[in-house]
Formats: structure tokens, C-alpha cells, sequence
């Protein structure tokens, strides 16, 4: 049943986004809206149940069920669900998950252009973009398109109450990640500006409250309107040190999002407060401290945050290679990008040590 806490966000014109507590269950009338009857519904193998759930919620609408998305979206995998797709000869997609399952919505989305339904399990905030990146070959690229935003984004705080409470802090860390580098942007606005904060605010205010206790669905709406600003901005302005240190740690050692994300985070901010300390005054202003990555790093420390790249399995021989592939191509950034600075930022990262300031 759908709770008062139901609400309208409007985004862009074209996309419809609902929070409330049960409004999963309404996916059959959201298909119906997109004048859809045949939907292939998405995830991760992990997630093959709430997928199912949600198949049999649509009945008869229900094409076909795919559940091998996986992380950083292999191309290999996409090219797989296509053909399950023209086989179930589906008119729409419903990705119910985090980032890997958005990510393969997107992808096919991107090849076929057909309207998308997501609904998130985590705070990736990847649905709220028109961006999509695909790992192919060991390397992470990144495209933008209007085709690749998701047309309806169903934020029900009942499926995220059982994320277990360390996904729950490194997913809301990467959804920071996108609100604080939108902070520094060359296109930023105050608009954007404004977005930013309100996501970083919601969830400097909501994960503590999640981790006291899981099942607040107050609070557990709280931090989905947090990932919502925060995908909403990245899709706004562009990214820089920060995102590209993580596609490159993701597409090319295979670490796992969410985790590389919330490591790097405190360190990649602290490396740009040295040409960026006004912009990212807001997050200090919020965490307190002078620093805002040393700040970001002691909020992290306090939620328990994985803080170490080694912990993922990066070895410490792949740091010479991660720095090389970090700085072969110049790339929007508001201090300067070096090959020594990186390798210092990224053995501080690999050690969990406090951020080079």
C-alpha cells in the first residue's frame, strides 16, 4: 500500500519520479502509462528474487526476467540481454536494483531506445542521469544521452530497509561523490550549487540516523531524496579527478563500485580544496573541520566506510600502472593533474591513511 509519503519529484520534463513506501507495487500502472504491455525486468543475480517478485506483480505484462547484470557494465553481458530481449520481444524495461542493474537498463536502453522504469535498491543515483558507463576490454568509457534516462524512477524506501548497513554507507558515500564534485564543476551553477548541497545535507543528516536503526523508513526516504539530488546534479555538470580515478580502478582492477567510490572520495576532494577550498566550503561547513576530504574521510571513518584500496585487493604494484591510466588523458580538473601528486593520492588510498593535504 502506498503511504502519504508518496510525492512527485518533478526532474527533467520527460521523466516521472514517485517516493513512498510501497510503490513498487504500482509497477503495473507505470507500465501501462508508457503504453507498454510486454516488460523485461532486470537485475543482479543477487537481486533475481525482488526481480521476480516484481514479474509476478505485472502478470500477464511481464515478458521476460534477465538477472545477470554485473558491475561496470560489461558490454559482454549487454550484447547477452539484447538477445534475451528480442527474444521476449519486450516494448519497455525494468531495472530493479543498484548501479550494475541501472547501468544494463541504460545500455540497452541506449542501443534500442526503448522507455525504461527503475527501481533502486540503493543510493547509486545513476538512474537519475542521461549518463551510461560500459567496461569493454578492461576499459570504462563514458557516454551521454537522452536516450539512457530512465522515462519513470520509483524511490521505495521498503526495498532499501534490508540493504545491509555497509552497502548502505558506501553506496550513500558514492552518491555523495557526484554533489560534491558538482561543487567544483566548470559548468556548475547555483542551481546546481543548491542541488549539490541539498544532496549532501541528506545524507550527512540521514546515514547516521540509518545506521542507528535500518528499518526508519523516515529515514530511509530521507537518504533516497539524498541520492536523488546527488544523481540529478551529476547529470547536470561535469565530473572530474575524482570520477575519473574510480572508472579507472573499477573498468580496469574489476574493485567494486560503491567501495572504490567512498574510498577515494575524502582524498580525491582533499586534492582539489588546494585550488577549490571556496567551492567545497559548503561540505566542510556541514562536517566541520578546515579541510573538506579530511573531513569527508573522518565521516566516513565514523560510519564504518571501507578506507583502504588494498582491502579491495588492489596491490600496491598496480598503483604505477593506475596512476598511468589516471593522467593519459587531460580531463576538466580544478587543480592541476600530476603524476606524482596522483601516485601520492592513490598510496594514501591504497594504505587508508589520512588525505595528503
Amino acid at each position: 500500500m502506498v503511504t502519504q509519503a508518496e510525492k512527485s519529484m518533478p526532474v527533467a520534463d520527460q521523466v516521472r519520479v514517485q517516493f513512498g513506501a510501497g510503490i513498487h507495487k504500482t509497477i503495473a500502472s507505470e507500465v501501462s502509462r508508457l503504453s507498454a504491455s510486454r516488460a523485461l525486468i532486470l537485475s543482479s543475480p543477487e537481486q533475481s528474487d525482488m526481480a521476480t517478485e516484481i514479474a509476478a506483480t505485472l502478470g500477464q505484462a511481464a515478458a521476460g526476467v534477465f538477472c545477470k547484470a554485473a558491475m561496470h557494465t560489461p558490454v559482454s553481458v549487454t550484447q547477452e540481454a539484447l538477445e534475451h530481449l528480442e527474444t521476449c520481444k519486450a516494448d519497455c524495461l525494468v531495472s530493479v536494483g543498484g548501479g550494475s542493474t541501472t547501468g544494463l537498463g541504460k545500455a540497452l536502453a541506449y542501443r534500442t531506445d526503448l522507455p525504461q522504469i527503475v527501481i533502486p535498491t540503493t543510493y547509486a543515483g545513476s538512474e537519475a542521469t542521461p549518463i551510461l558507463g560500459q567496461t569493454e576490454d578492461g576499459v570504462k568509457t563514458t557516454l551521454s544521452d537522452p536516450k539512457v534516462l530512465p522515462e519513470v524512477i520509483l524511490y521505495d524506501p521498503e526495498l532499501v530497509v534490508t540493504l545491509p548497513v555497509a552497502m548502505t554507507v558506501t553506496s550513500g558515500l558514492n552518491a555523495m561523490a557526484h554533489a560534491a564534485e558538482a561543487l567544483y564543476a566548470e559548468n556548475r551553477s547555483a542551481a546546481s550549487d543548491e542541488l549539490a548541497i541539498q544532496g549532501l545535507d541528506a545524507f550527512v543528516k540521514g546515514l547516521p540516523r540509518v545506521i542507528a536503526n535500518p528499518e526508519d523508513l523516515d529515514a530511509r526516504e530521507d537518504t533516497l531524496r539524498g541520492a536523488w539530488a546527488c544523481g540529478t546534479v551529476l547529470g547536470q555538470v561535469g565530473m572530474g579527478l575524482h570520477h575519473k580515478l574510480c572508472h579507472t580502478l573499477g573498468g580496469s582492477f574489476d574493485l567494486p563500485h560503491a567501495q572504490t567510490h567512498a574510498i577515494i572520495l575524502p582524498h580525491a576532494i582533499a586534492y582539489n580544496a588546494r585550488s577549490a577550498a571556496t567551492e567545497l566550503a559548503p561540505i566542510a561547513a556541514l562536517l566541520g573541520g578546515d579541510n573538506a576530504g579530511v573531513a569527508l574521510y573522518n565521516f566516513a571513518k565514523s560510519l564504518g566506510a571501507p578506507l583502504a584500496l588494498r582491502d579491495l585487493g588492489l596491490k600496491e604494484a598496480d598503483l604505477d600502472r593506475a596512476t598511468e591510466l589516471a593522467t593519459s588523458k587531460p580531463y576538466p580538473n580544478p587543480h592541476p593533474v600530476t603524476a606524482p601528486d596522483i601516485r601520492a593520492l592513490l598510496r594514501a588510498a591504497w594504505a587508508g591513511d589520512t588525505p595528503v593535504i
